[in-house]
């Protein structure tokens, strides 16, 4: 097949990249952008242009390089790696979006880190898939004229370029994901995955972070997705409860940690009545009798092994939320986590009070089991705003912890029963209509070990939750269209 490509390659040192070289060579591209932040030319070649940019994901970019593409396809290497293509690589992502019609494709790869190959699937883009770091893959396909289409809107962002572009193209394109690893990229990232995921609420990448949530709301108006900052009012009184609150701490098998979580609730001290409900999923470690023996010192402390054996997380929170000792206020605890201090559970009712919400998220420390801080340190979610925050909640990957709900709203949406994502969903699903109230002080600690669910995990593990993420952002932003569609909203 005969074809004409441009190819965008970030690289202050193009002269000794051979990926660079290889495109050169390759009759099918028509031009090679090298997209860079120095101004020495390293060297020259009839197909050789250079961007110079600081800004390399910006609007200003972007419309560089529509403009010397030519109207051509734009094959984009999204970060300075080195890249070693597979076979027929360019020829699969033009034939591709050619049969399809797809307006932007991706692939699966191989990637090498520290010597090591091993393959790197990535997943199919959705409805919901509004993270600005979903993981295409470092190499993105635009077919020429949707890339045309993509540019057309006067965004001036330093970092949001490439984000702003893919949004509009998912407004008109099919977004393409060929299951096929079609190149080997060499990673200089080699943090492991718990790591990664708090880069959004790193403080250095605020300014990067408002941008994203600019791009993003712009989205969401276009598509009818956007919701006001018009809040349901709530009214906490009712219902009848037993005691004002009641924290929730589902179990199975952490004989290692859970005496250290029930102890951190029992010693709260508080204004009012609370209880403690432990909801033990069949433990066979020893955990049972751990929870025994606090409950019978403490009667504050409800013991609840469910009769159903299929429940995850989520349904071992419905158990408790539905629970008729359940308290007005259901607070969370996991299993191998700890309350900062005896006023957590005080600090988050009066916050329900005083913000006059449906939900409250308080902020975390991550530390060893010593309780000494580790990076990533305090996870405060600051990007959250009281008007714009459910809007930004879509593109963001969680709402932060602790989570506590008014428990009559949690009883009617229901949480769904998996152990990964739940409390995202309750909490997209609340913000449709009630405030999300925020402490951005530390109250909780999250103590990483080997057996956290997302410390380190396998590439084909964080698939899996980020496309049950996905598919709940889909759901929820179905959801909201239907509302500002209705006549009452």
């Amino acid at each position: 097949m005969s074809f004409k490509l441009t190819v965008v390659i970030p690289s202050n040192n193009p002269a000794e990249s051979s990926f660079v070289k290889n495109m050169l060579g390759d009759d099918n591209v028509e031009k090679v952008i090298i997209m860079t932040s120095s101004e020495e030319t390293k060297f020259d070649h009839p197909k050789l242009v250079y961007l110079f940019t600081k800004n390399p994901h910006g609007s200003e970019a972007v419309k560089s390089v529509a403009e010397l593409a030519d109207g051509y396809s734009v094959l984009w290497l999204q970060s300075d790696l080195e890249i070693e293509p597979g076979q027929f690589f360019l020829e699969r992502f033009v034939s591709v979006s050619e049969d399809t019609g797809a307006g932007m494709v991706y692939s699966d790869y191989y990637d090498i880190k520290e010597g090591k190959k091993s393959r790197h699937p990535v997943i199919d883009y959705q409805f919901g898939s509004l993270r600005d770091d979903f993981d295409f893959g470092p190499l993105i396909f635009f077919e020429g004229d949707a890339f045309q289409y993509g540019i057309r809107w006067e965004a001036d962002y330093l970092h949001a370029g490439i984000y702003d572009l893919r949004l509009k193209l998912s407004q008109e394109y099919e977004m393409i994901h060929i299951p096929e690893f079609l190149y080997t990229a060499s990673e200089h990232d080699s943090r492991k995955s718990g790591e990664k995921m708090f880069d959004y609420v790193d403080p250095k990448n605020r300014a990067r972070q408002i941008e994203m949530e600019q791009a993003v709301t712009q989205h969401l108006k276009e598509i009818g997705g956007y919701l006001k900052p018009e809040f349901r009012e709530i009214n906490f009184s009712e219902n009848d409860f037993e005691v004002e609150a009641s924290v929730i701490i589902p179990v199975k098998n952490r004989v290692k940690t859970i005496a250290d979580a029930i102890s951190s609730v029992l010693k709260q001290k508080t204004k009012f009545g609370f209880n403690l409900i432990v909801v033990d999923n069949y433990s066979d470690d020893g955990t049972t009798e751990v929870i025994k023996e606090f409950a019978k010192k403490d009667s504050r402390l409800i013991h609840l092994i469910p009769a159903r054996t299929d429940l995850l997380i989520g349904g071992c929170w419905n158990e408790a939320a539905h629970h008729p000792k359940c308290g007005k206020f259901s607070v969370q605890l996991d299993s191998d986590d700890i309350y900062i201090d005896e006023n957590t559970l005080q600090t988050v009712v009066d916050a329900f009070y005083t913000q006059k919400c449906g939900m409250v998220v308080g902020t975390y420390k991550m530390t060893n089991f010593e309780l000494q801080q580790i990076p990533p340190g305090i996870i405060d979610h600051k990007e959250w705003t009281p008007d714009n925050g459910r809007n930004n909640a879509l593109r963001i990957n969680g709402l932060g912890a602790p989570r506590a709900f008014y428990t009559p709203l949690v009883r009617k949406i229901k949480i769904p029963n998996v152990s990964y994502g739940e409390d995202y969903a309750v909490g997209l699903a609340v913000s449709r209509y009630y405030q999300i109230g925020r402490i951005y002080t530390p109250i909780y600690c999250c103590r990483r070990w080997e057996g956290n669910s997302d410390a380190a995990l396998e590439i084909e593990k964080v698939n899996q939750h980020n496309i049950y993420k996905d598919r709940v952002r889909t759901i929820e932003l179905h959801a909201r269209i239907q509302k500002n569609m209705s006549i009452d909203g």
